[in-house]
C-alpha cells in the first residue's frame, strides 16, 4: 500500500500570538485558551491530553489521558500507578504533555516532571467517579497481558459482587499525578507556515522567561 499525503494542505489563519499580548504566567494563557475552546464547543473533550514518557525499554511512548485539574502548580491526571506509564514515570519522571485544538489552530506543549499527588486528593477525586469507573480501577491490571476479554469481564463481575451494597474504596495502586512544568510552549497556526510560537521557561527565581521561537 502506498498513500501519498503530500497534497494535504491547510491554511492557518484563525489567530495571532504576540509577546506584547501574553500574560507573565503561562497558566493564565493556558486557562484563556482552554476556556475559549470549551466555550466554542468545537472539541468533544477539551481536556484530552497527550502524555509522552520514556518507557523501561528506553523507547518514548505517548497516549491520550484526560486532564482533570490545572492549578498554578501544574496539571493533574489520574491513572493506575502499576500501568506502563506509571512504571515509566517512576523510573523517569521527565515527561511531555500536549494539547491540540484543531478548530482553534492551537497547540500547547508542556515539559515537566510528574509526581504523585497526596493520597487524600486522589481519594477525593475517586469518590466523584461513577461506580462503573471505580470498579474498573479494581478489575483492570492496566497494561498487563490478559488471556481474553472474558477474563476481564469476569474480574469486573468479581469486584462487582465483592463491593455490592458497599462503598468502593480507592485502590492503593490508583491515583493522581501532577505535572510540574519547566517550560510551556504555545503554538498558534498562521498563514504560510509562519506559525506563532511563544515559549515560557521557568527560571531559578520561579519567574517565567518569555521567548519567541521560529516556526
Amino acid at each position: 500500500m502506498n498513500k501519498d499525503l503530500s497534497n494535504y494542505r491547510k491554511t492557518y489563519q484563525k489567530g495571532e500570538l504576540l509577546e506584547t499580548a501574553v500574560p507573565e504566567a503561562p497558566i493564565e494563557l493556558f486557562q484563556q485558551w482552554f476556556y475559549e475552546v470549551e466555550e466554542a464547543k468545537t472539541s468533544l473533550e477539551t481536556n484530552a491530553m497527550n502524555i509522552a514518557s520514556i518507557g523501561l525499554d528506553g523507547f518514548p511512548k505517548s497516549r491520550i489521558v484526560l486532564l482533570k485539574r490545572f492549578t498554578w502548580e501544574g496539571f493533574i491526571f489520574y491513572t493506575n500507578y502499576n500501568s506502563e506509564k506509571g512504571k515509566a514515570i517512576a523510573n523517569n519522571p521527565n515527561i511531555c504533555a500536549s494539547f491540540f485544538w484543531e478548530q482553534q489552530e492551537k497547540q500547547v506543549i508542556i515539559k515537566g516532571k510528574a509526581e504523585k499527588i497526596q493520597p487524600n486528593l486522589s481519594d477525593g477525586y475517586f469518590e466523584t467517579r461513577p461506580e462503573g469507573s471505580k470498579l474498573g480501577a479494581w478489575a483492570s491490571n492496566q497494561s498487563e497481558v490478559v488471556s481474553s476479554k472474558e477474563q476481564l469481564n469476569q474480574q469486573l463481575e468479581n469486584y462487582t459482587q465483592k463491593f455490592k451494597d458497599k462503598e468502593i474504596p480507592r485502590p492503593e495502586h490508583w491515583g493522581g499525578y501532577i505535572i510540574k512544568p519547566i517550560s510551556i510552549e504555545f503554538w498558534q497556526g498562521r498563514p504560510n507556515r509562519m506559525h506563532d510560537r511563544i515559549r515560557y521557561t521557568l527560571l531559578e527565581n520561579f519567574e517565567w522567561k518569555i521567548e519567541r521561537l521560529a516556526p
